[in-house]
């Protein structure tokens, strides 16, 4: 399975909130960053958690987020950052 995004791209975080066993950080979806790493291709723990495991694998990414970006109020210093590994079909492009 080829990755979707490259190393630097912009993506968004998509603004979904199914329920069940969901990996993506609630404070994160709608958030923009970049690619940090490619981590590989891996089962879906979404669907894992529910016994599914022959479903196709998913591609997880590290992205980084300013942290002003994930928390307005945060009070650090402006280049403090944050990576989170997501799951590609939480990830598009981004548009700004």
């Amino acid at each position: 399975m080829a990755a979707r995004f490259a190393v630097g791209d912009r993506v968004a975080v998509r603004r979904a909130f199914p329920l069940g066993h969901i990996r993506t950080p609630y404070y994160a979806r709608g958030a923009v960053g970049d690619v940090e790493r490619i981590c590989g291709a891996f089962g879906n723990p979404e669907e894992l958690a529910f016994g599914r495991r022959d479903g196709p694998k998913q591609t997880l990414y590290r992205v980084r987020f300013a942290q002003t970006v994930l928390w307005p109020d945060y009070d650090g210093p402006p280049g403090d950052t944050i990576d989170i590994e997501l799951y590609e079909h939480w990830l598009e492009p981004a548009t700004e």
